[in-house]
This record gives C-alpha cells, sequence and structure tokens, in this order.
C-alpha cells in the first residue's frame, strides 16, 4: 500500500495543486510554521534512509558524484539565471526561478529513479551529498545570480538551510546508526508520508498564489518546464557521453532535472515579505514531478 502510494506521486500532487486552484481554503491552512516543519520532515525521512557506509560507497565512483554535483550546481542555476531573463520573468518571480534552480536534488527524484530502474542508491546518495552541500552551495548561488534583483538575506538563507536541511538529515543518519531496529520498522513510512508533505506544501503555495498564477503564470510555466526539460536534457547527454553508461546517465539526469522545490519554498517563505517568490518552486515541483513521470514512461525498460 505504502509503495503504491508513493508510486502515484505524480498524480498526487497535482491533485493537491489543481485544489488549491479550485478551491485554495481546501488547503492554505497548511501554511507558515507548518511548510518548515513538512520539509524538516521529509528531510529527517531521507537521513533514516542513509548510512555512513553509503557515503563510503560513492567513493569507489567519484567521477558519477563529482559530474552530478557539478551539473546540479552549474548548470541548472545558470539555466535557471538565463530562461529568467529570456522570458522576462517579473522580479519577484525571477528571484524565486533562480533560488528554486540553485537548490538540490530531492527526495522526489529518489522516486523517479526507483520508478525508472536507475542507480537508486547512487541517486540517494547524489541527493544527500547535494543537500549538504546546498548549505553553503544554494545561498551563495542565489546570492550571486540574484543580487541584480534585490538585497538578498544571504545570512537568512544560510541558516534556514542549515535549520531545514542539514540537522534533520542528520538527525536521521544518527538514529538510523544508534537504533537501527526502530528505524526498520517505521522506514517503510518514510517515502509515503515525503509525498504527502511535499504535495501539501505544493498545494498550499499553489493556492495562497492562485490570482498571480491565473493572471500571469503561462511565461512562469513555460520557463519552469523548460528549466527542468533542459535540466533532464543536459544531465542526460553529458553524463551519457563521459560514462557510457545508460543507466548512471540516467540517474544523473533525474537528479540534475529534479531539484528539492520545497526547500526553495521555505526558504522563499522564511527570507523574503512577498510571497511570489515562493510561487515558482511550488509549480516547480508540480512541474518536475509530471517530467519525471514521461521520464520513466520512456527510459524504464532502458539500461
Amino acid at each position: 500500500m505504502a509503495q503504491r502510494f508513493t508510486e502515484a506521486f505524480p498524480l498526487i500532487v497535482s491533485i493537491f495543486a489543481l485544489g488549491g486552484l479550485i478551491h485554495p481554503p481546501l488547503i492554505t491552512w497548511f501554511n507558515g510554521p507548518l511548510i518548515t516543519m513538512g520539509l524538516g520532515g521529509i528531510m529527517l525521512g531521507m537521513g533514516l534512509t542513509l548510512k555512513v557506509s553509503d557515503f563510503i560507497q560513492v567513493l569507489h565512483h567519484p567521477k558519477w558524484m563529482l559530474i552530478g554535483l557539478s551539473l546540479q550546481f552549474l548548470v541548472m542555476p545558470l539555466l535557471g539565471w538565463s530562461l529568467a531573463q529570456l522570458f522576462q520573468l517579473p522580479p519577484l518571480f525571477s528571484i524565486g526561478m533562480i533560488l528554486v534552480s540553485c537548490c538540490p536534488g530531492g527526495t522526489a527524484s529518489n522516486v523517479i529513479a526507483y520508478l525508472a530502474k536507475a542507480e537508486v542508491a547512487l541517486s540517494v546518495s547524489m541527493t544527500a551529498f547535494s543537500t549538504l552541500a546546498a548549505v553553503l552551495m544554494t545561498p551563495f548561488l542565489t546570492l550571486q545570480l540574484s543580487g541584480s534583483y534585490l538585497d538578498i538575506p544571504t545570512e537568512g538563507l544560510f541558516f534556514s538551510t542549515l535549520k531545514v536541511v542539514f540537522m534533520p538529515v542528520l538527525l536521521g543518519i544518527l538514529l538510523n546508526r544508534f537504533f537501527p531496529k526502530i528505524i526498520s520498522q517505521v522506514i517503510r513510512f518514510a517515502p509515503p508520508l515525503a509525498v504527502l508533505l511535499i504535495s501539501m506544501i505544493v498545494g498550499s503555495i499553489v493556492g495562497q498564489g492562485k490570482e498571480v498564477i491565473l493572471d500571469s503564470g503561462f511565461r512562469l510555466f513555460l520557463s519552469l518546464i523548460t528549466l527542468h526539460c533542459l535540466g533532464f536534457l543536459i544531465g542526460f547527454l553529458i553524463s551519457l557521453a563521459l560514462f557510457k553508461n545508460w543507466k548512471i546517465a540516467k540517474t544523473i539526469s533525474i537528479e540534475v532535472g529534479m531539484q528539492n522545490s520545497g526547500l526553495g519554498v521555505v526558504l522563499a517563505r522564511e527570507n523574503f515579505s512577498s510571497p511570489l517568490v515562493a510561487i515558482p518552486a511550488a509549480l516547480s515541483s508540480l512541474i518536475h514531478s509530471l517530467l519525471g513521470s514521461f521520464f520513466v514512461i520512456l527510459f524504464k525498460n532502458k539500461n
């Protein structure tokens, strides 16, 4: 049952987003501290799936990790900035676009990697490493690329990332290390809980920004679709050219193309006064989930 719920992630997040558009009060009650705690719960769940040995295992194939992280924190941020310019997005949407493109991989990418029969261990490890790197990289890159729009609260972004990413993941790893028997009994509930929390975050932000999305969301939608499509494509082509391995190329492609949009939402809500900055991240979660589902259909049986 839990696995089926997890596999239905794209459908579930779409239902919540649609519900937020049709009747916002259904989901907009989930806001403020609840969104922050929701993302913390997702990160804790990811930490519970990790062991120190997972990180050591990745060291046997450092090139996979280095290329994946380079694409994650070079290609995607530059794409986010370039597309914001190309589509002439309003400043607040541009900042949100850049912010989400500077985020690490999220748990949704691990779900898609599993469904696409990619290298799940590499996917989880890349998500973990990019998440830890994001404590420094996300605030730094956002500042560098968004500084021309507004004053970016770098210190606030850093401490927010530390609070909602590093600490929950570290706690999860420690719990898994010292209480393995207990964790083994509850770990199967982590992926479906992550799906539910991500969907609630997306639905809430979409509901809160309903009017803006309906009035001026077309260019934003198009720019985000382009961002994630190019992320998948560039990640796949470069990885395949370098490693000549479809399974590894699929995995890196998924990690590059899918960002931790929930983190983007929380960072936007905690550090910018305007709720508009969070809208690109919320829509990004919906878009990359749907594109990820298409990716599964396209590449599931290709190894």
